[in-house]
């Protein structure tokens, strides 16, 4: 008989006991909770130090500081043509505070767009600085000269980047360095014979310029702080110099932010299918993982008080190579004293394991927070899907310092607030309306702040999708 023959015989035969099927309806099943893919390990809110914030508001105390112009330029593009936010010259130092915005505008259209293929030299040393470059894209190299007469690279510059702008103030400065394309670089130049036009022909950008020159320098460490006088190994009656310390007038206060929602059930449901799970408490767990995960996002990326984008510019490096190699996490690190760890989105992680694979370094995992996670010189990497990834696939990876003892990132949030859960995350019941929903509103309040600029830096477009 064929195995045909077999099968159409067995189908044939009458049933002879129970079917599974229907003896499913008489049995228990046995279910899992509601699962859900959003909830991730969620690091860096275990990882920043919680402050009790009372009224909402922490306001960070600093040393008066006379640095300016630190920020970075911002680019529009149409196209093939890259112009320049006019707004956003006033981040080159010689610029600051001027806000004419019809000014602006005009040395705005005279920036000139150049290409500059990898390895050319955008200005040489010791020529003159006639010229400002506003780096749009790509990544530059600043060579100066080494102590045996080699070069000897001075840092790599990036996106929204600007140098030569010592030029707009004194036309007799020259190039202390040498600038050099490491990738093809789209670079806006502002001529310093078409800003002297402008200059000309505008008295109050004149008295702007005019007040810089005749301005006293302050006196600041290498922080841009007041300096604190102070004299040390003298001998005799020296006269010993008198000293304060002067506070910034205009401290910056982080107020909580909040996220929020309002999560409804129907009563029917949370009175007649409660077994052997709560509908209710399964409905309020999920809100609350998706709330902490927005929690997370937003000390990423808010534009207000987000760790991107609170990371000082000279805090920011750009990586040699494009990709995360550990001579850029080395130079991360350099960058403060206490670095307690890294942030990275896992891909990035991922990068850096295959450039210490190259080398042929096998970093050894540290422990944190009772687990064991990836490390580097001992501190360790914590995953974070939060950071994005560009469409050019490129990421970033933070390295900070945490604690207020420490003059570090914290967390803020206010404990103790009414139908709290948890610290600062609270569910209060609104009522049942006319349809018989109940509501409940979810709450998380939050926010982080950065005591001292070098508590965080940013190593910026890192590159992850290089396999070589």
């Amino acid at each position: 008989m064929s195995v045909g023959e077999e099968i159409r015989t067995a189908e044939s035969r009458p049933q002879q006991s129970l079917g599974t099927a229907a003896a499913r309806n008489l049995a228990t099943t046995t279910k899992s909770t509601p699962q859900m893919q959003e909830i991730s390990s969620r690091w860096l809110l275990r990882a920043l130090p919680w402050v009790q914030v009372q009224g909402g508001a922490y306001r960070v105390n600093r040393r008066l500081s006379y640095s300016v112009g630190d920020g970075r330029v911002t680019f529009v593009k149409t196209g093939e043509r890259v112009e320049v936010i006019p707004a956003e010259l006033g981040e080159l130092p010689p610029l600051r505070d001027f806000e004419d915005i019809e000014v602006l505008t005009e040395l705005a259209r005279r920036c000139e767009q150049r290409e500059f293929a990898p390895g050319e030299v955008l200005a040489h040393f010791g020529s003159p600085s006639d010229e400002v470059f506003l780096l749009a894209h790509g990544r530059a190299a600043k060579i100066g000269s080494g102590p045996y007469g080699d070069d000897a690279k001075l840092g790599v510059v990036g996106d929204g980047s600007y140098f030569g702008e010592a030029g707009l103030v004194d036309p007799e400065a020259i190039w202390e360095y040498s600038v050099r394309a490491v990738t093809t670089c789209t670079v806006l130049v502002l001529p310093l014979g078409s800003f002297q036009q402008v200059v000309e022909r505008t008295p109050a950008l004149q008295a702007h310029l005019e007040q810089l020159r005749t301005m006293p320098n302050q006196r600041t460490n290498k922080y841009g702080e007041k300096e604190i006088d102070l004299s040390a190994g003298h001998v005799g009656e020296a006269d010993i110099p008198s000293t304060f310390v002067d506070y910034d007038a205009s401290p910056r206060e982080y107020e909580l932010s909040v996220a929020q929602t309002v999560l409804r059930i129907h009563t029917r449901v949370a009175d007649l299918y409660n077994q052997p799970m709560n509908q209710t408490e399964q409905q309020l767990r999920l809100t609350v993982e998706a709330l902490k995960e927005r929690q997370e996002h937003e000390l990423v990326n808010n534009r207000e008080f987000g760790l991107l984008a609170n990371c000082e510019y000279d805090q920011r490096l750009q990586p040699h190579d494009g990709v995360p190699s550990p001579d850029d996490m080395d130079e991360l690190l350099s960058r403060r004293r206490g670095s307690k760890l890294f942030l990275a989105h896992p891909r990035a992680i991922a990068a850096f394991g295959r450039e210490c694979n190259k080398r042929g370094l096998y970093p050894e995992p540290v422990m944190f927070d009772g687990h064991q996670v990836p490390g580097w010189r001992g501190v360790p990497i914590l995953p974070c899907n939060k950071i994005p990834i560009s469409e050019a696939r490129t990421t970033s990876i933070l390295c900070m310092r945490t604690g207020e003892d420490e003059a570090g990132v914290i967390g803020l949030r206010q404990a103790g607030i009414p139908d709290e859960i948890e610290p600062s995350l609270s569910v209060r019941f609104m009522g049942i309306n006319e349809q018989a929903i109940m509501s409940y509103l979810v709450t998380a309040y939050y926010s982080a702040a950065v005591l001292v600029p070098d508590a965080l830096g940013v190593l910026e477009n890192v590159e992850i999708g290089r396999w070589r």
